[in-house]
């Protein structure tokens, strides 16, 4: 399990899980190592029994051994795509059950009918939660040519007033990503851009030179396909704008994208929005909202973001066998 959420990343997995009847094994990120100890009581706690749920402080080199262990009868993991290729590899060997959760470049749609101010207010929680490190966070924009100025216009404007700084004081907005490499593929993936002539409307630097791993809240316009931001992940407070001139656009640009996690589409024109629950190509489609993880909703993506689905009955049944009995 990842690090950008320890306790609700583990919770979603493992809730359903038990709840089946199955025992659970966690080998949780190595910099949430008290994140991981506290869950591995938590569920004690919580009335299961002892050794329904066990945490491995383990590094990831040890991981493929306990996959392959004859006791471990499924896995699951919400990670990187590297990290799911690798874990999905060694399952498949084995033959076991695998459920994987990993990267999105979520498109947030916004059409003319849409109301601008609401959407333009979503578009920034939903690019800059959790300092814009979750793979469900709003990535691209793909805004109708109608409404794409105004839109552009208030999105920068809120960017901008974002106040980065320490996440212990009530008046912050955007804290320090996790990691020091966290911010370097930020910057290169932004650079990279620039070099290549987008436009950057807000933000494009590191902020402070003290501790922490500050960037600034950053909008980025007039992509070519030849830039890194248009196929990558950014996982950072960094939104690419692009410009549509109808719904088909729209969605071959949302479509384009090897991830298929969540999207947001934003109208209030019943045709778009059908068109738009049929061929957007994603795991959920929220519309006139942002894309948000619910208990009680199934969660998971397709094509690069991986198979299967946490949560609700059908996560509960990713980790059963469905049995056929017939009685003569």
């Amino acid at each position: 399990m990842p690090w950008h959420y320890p306790i609700w990343q583990v919770v979603r997995f493992a809730a359903p899980a038990l709840m089946a009847g199955n025992a659970g094994v966690l080998k949780h990120a190595s910099n949430v190592p008290q994140s991981a100890l506290y869950l591995g009581e938590l569920f004690i706690r919580a009335g299961f029994p002892e050794g329904a749920f066990s945490t491995l402080l383990i590094g990831s080199g040890r991981v493929e051994a306990v996959i392959r262990d004859p006791r471990v009868a499924a896995v699951t993991l919400t990670g990187s795509e590297g990290a799911g290729r690798s874990i999905g590899a060694t399952a498949g060997d084995v033959l076991k059950k695998a459920v994987l959760e990993l990267g999105g470049s979520d498109p947030f749609i916004v059409m003319p009918s849409a109301e601008l101010d609401a959407a333009v207010e979503t578009a920034v929680k939903a690019r800059t939660s959790n300092n814009g490190q979750a793979c469900i966070n709003a990535k691209r924009f793909i805004i109708h040519k109608d409404v794409y100025d105004e839109f552009t216009r208030n999105f920068v404007a809120r960017m901008d007033a974002l106040v980065v700084g320490d996440p212990a004081v009530g008046a912050t907005d955007i804290g320090p990503l996790a990691t020091e490499s966290g911010r370097r593929d930020i910057e290169e993936l932004v650079d990279h851009a620039r070099s290549k002539g987008a436009s950057i409307l807000a933000g494009g630097q590191r902020l402070g030179a003290g501790e922490g791993w500050f960037y600034a809240p950053t909008v980025v316009a007039d992509l070519t396909r030849e830039v890194r931001l248009w196929d990558e992940e950014a996982f950072g407070p960094v939104a690419s704008l692009y410009k549509v001139d109808s719904l088909d656009s729209a969605l071959q640009v949302a479509n384009e994208s090897d991830f298929g996690l969540g999207c947001a589409f934003w109208s209030n024109d019943a045709r778009e929005i059908a068109r738009a629950e049929r061929y957007i190509e994603a795991g959920a489609v929220f519309i006139n909202g942002m894309t948000i993880s619910y208990p009680e909703l199934p969660f998971g993506g397709i094509k690069r973001s991986g198979f299967g689905r946490e949560l609700s009955m059908e996560g509960i049944r990713e980790f059963c066998n469905l049995k056929t009995v017939w009685i003569a």
